[in-house]
């Protein structure tokens, strides 16, 4: 029995029904998403983002996007990893603290600078740095920038990871999670108002 499609359950689909069917229509989709997931949250051998960073990378991610049901998600495959529950908590604590209104940042002096829009620059709360750790303190604000943020990406950035103790690999990994949890984030919603509009289980 192959195991139960994440995308599925985040939008609540159950096997065989209508919304299902739409799916199983594409196929290459369906299975590249699944695909996706394993390799970034079961994968065989972790490498330089351990298990523990990538769940907690994700559920930040669902919870700045105000997706509840699916930081929960990710927070039990966090929970999975054994951190502490002060972990759990700081973690969770830091969602309601970067939560914003995005996009903003500023783009390189140019035409385009007339559409830069002010936003917050968001950090760890000291307070909360200790149970988190300097490499995901370092990687959450990195996070906070490429959900809220992203033509704020710069050099200068990069290598604040780097200090923090983050390889090249480990910084490309976390950038596809991010991108990853953008996408999944969006097909859930995106079936669940299906399901809505068309009243389909």
């Amino acid at each position: 029995m192959s195991d139960p499609d994440v995308i599925d359950t985040l939008a609540g689909i159950e096997p065989d029904s209508p919304l299902a069917l739409i799916r199983d229509r594409k196929p290459v989709t369906r299975q590249q998403a699944q695909a996706s997931y394993r390799a970034l949250f079961e994968p065989a051998e972790p490498g330089d983002v351990t298990l523990q960073e990538r769940f907690a990378a994700a559920t930040f991610v669902a919870g700045l996007h105000a997706r509840d049901e699916i930081a929960a998600f990710y927070a039990a495959g966090l929970r999975r990893t054994a951190p502490s529950e002060d972990f759990v908590t700081a973690l969770s604590k830091e969602i309601a603290l970067g939560r914003a209104v995005g996009p903003y940042g500023a783009y390189p002096k140019g035409k385009l600078s007339a559409e830069d829009v002010a936003g917050p620059v968001y950090d760890v709360a000291e307070r909360h740095r200790t149970v988190l750790g300097t490499r995901l303190t370092v990687a959450m604000a990195h996070v906070h920038m490429l959900v809220f943020h992203p033509r704020d990406a710069s050099a200068a950035a990069l290598q604040t990871l780097l200090d923090a103790g983050w390889s090249n690999t480990g910084i490309v990994t976390l950038s596809q999670l991010v991108a990853f949890l953008a996408f999944q984030i969006r097909a859930a919603a995106g079936l669940r108002i299906l399901a809505a509009t068309r009243n389909v289980p």
